[in-house]
């Protein structure tokens, strides 16, 4: 099968496609053939050495796909055939840039059935990381006040949604040109982080969705018992040890594979209250210039491989 590997750190250039043996199968997974998979920030880091996940090269990056089961072994929970998406072994490698991908039948979902392979595959990472901080860690609901960052980007743009799924009120930092997106997304404000200090207009807030590393600036707007829900700083224990000194609560986060959040994810999608935005589209062939408009900052969305013909 056709997989994309690299040999060592770099640029966009060490990414190659190659033939690599097809997964062999363990109790309990699925075989998935995949038609397509996004590229995340992470996938970017990982890439290039600046966060070391996956220890030494060779390895390939990649874990959001969305596919069909090829095959199943014992005791899995689907049949062949079965329109599947997730985001399996992360933070292990999942070789997820591939034809097939072997996984725990546990760590995907079904496909939500309004979503095309294209657009389920822009999911599963950056929306699990939006639930795992809202929903699981602080626990958000009707009439909250939530801050989010980086409105616009990849988890931001579910946090926006997720957060309106249940009822807050959220208020959204993005730049100007992005307003009209986030505006679609139901933010109930947008600010514009470059010409204002949001620590400057905003105050009493239930929830801040940090993905900037933002947190000690964060504590000034959240309300005694609020919540700095981080995914950049979840592995400072200095950060925590702050923001609890400061009688607020901290909730780091690191996403985790998931098949019930991304049940109810997929609920949410097929309701019309959720709905990726995939920004752009290439072929596994061109992995490098995906993970060049990622790794730019400037991308809307998520950024899609199509690895298949059937999306």
């Amino acid at each position: 099968m056709r997989a994309v590997v690299q040999k060592e750190f770099g640029g966009p250039e060490v990414l190659e496609v190659v033939e690599v043996a097809e997964p062999e199968l363990l109790s309990g997974e699925v075989l998935v053939r995949v038609y397509a998979g996004s590229v995340n920030p992470v996938d970017v880091a990982v890439r290039a050495g600046y966060f070391p996940l996956l220890g030494q090269p060779p390895f390939s990056v990649g874990w959001d796909y969305s596919g069909v089961v090829a095959a199943v072994g014992p005791g899995a929970r689907y049949r062949v055939g079965d329109e599947v998406f997730g985001m399996p072994f992360f933070p292990r490698a999942a070789t997820g840039y591939a034809e097939y991908v072997a996984t725990p039948s546990r760590q995907v979902a079904r496909k939500p059935a309004s979503l095309t392979h294209v657009e389920a595959a822009a999911v599963p990472l950056a929306a699990l990381t939006a639930w795992q901080g809202l929903v699981d860690r602080a626990g958000i609901g009707s009439g909250d006040r939530v801050l989010v960052h980086r409105a616009a980007g990849g988890v931001g743009h579910f946090a926006v949604q997720i957060a309106k799924a249940r009822g807050a009120y959220v208020i959204a930092l993005a730049s100007e040109p992005k307003h009209d997106f986030v505006r679609s997304l139901g933010a109930d404000e947008v600010i514009d982080y470059r010409t204002t200090d949001y620590t400057e207009v905003l105050r009493d807030l239930d929830v801040v969705f940090d993905s900037n590393a933002d947190g000690e600036r964060a504590l000034t707007v959240l309300k005694p018992g609020g919540v700095l829900v981080s995914i950049m700083e979840h592995v400072s224990p200095e950060r925590a040890a702050q923001v609890a000194a400061a009688g607020r609560r901290f909730a780091g986060v690191s996403v985790e594979p998931d098949y019930a959040a991304l049940e109810a994810l997929a609920e949410l999608i097929d309701a019309g209250q959720l709905r990726p935005h995939v920004s752009a589209v290439f072929p596994l062939e061109q992995v490098a210039r995906a993970h060049e408009a990622v790794g730019s900052g400037q991308t809307v969305g998520k950024v899609v491989l199509t690895v298949g013909d059937r999306n």
